[in-house]
């Protein structure tokens, strides 16, 4: 399932994705997250997430083509089964990412946020809801 919202981020806006993995953890479904900075899948990431439900959550950015090194964490706050709530703040230096209402990953920015022009969701997870809230 692939979802595109069209936007313009800053300092201060924010992403909420509401949702629910759509199959068991125990056939290993992902979750992904990408702040695009041009108008096709192949531009570059500002802001990557990935998540391995069950197992890890890696984030990282595209630049000219490339990936850089991951950030990558062992630590799982989605549950198998269970619905969450994926919290993305765009903040001076950094993206900073609250699941539940726990933060628990952030990036620094290596792009621009300002160069973001969409956002996808996609892989294994049925969504309720996203929220795209622009900043002061």
């Amino acid at each position: 399932v692939l979802y595109t919202w069209h936007v313009s981020l800053s300092i201060g806006s924010s992403v909420t994705i509401r949702g629910k993995p759509a199959i068991s953890f125990s056939k290993n479904p992902e979750m992904q997250v990408d702040f695009h900075t041009g108008t096709d899948e192949n531009s570059d990431v500002a802001f990557h997430f990935q998540v391995y439900f069950g197992i890890s959550v890696k984030i990282n950015n595209r630049q000219n083509g490339s990936w850089n090194c991951d950030v990558a964490s062992s630590g799982m706050p989605f549950v198998d089964g269970q619905p969450f709530e994926l919290h993305i703040s765009v903040l001076q230096n950094e993206y900073q990412v609250t699941v539940n209402g726990q933060k628990y990953y952030s990036l620094a920015h290596r792009l621009p946020p300002q160069s973001v022009k969409f956002v996808q969701v996609w892989r294994d997870v049925s969504l309720s809801s996203v929220c795209v809230c622009r900043g002061m």
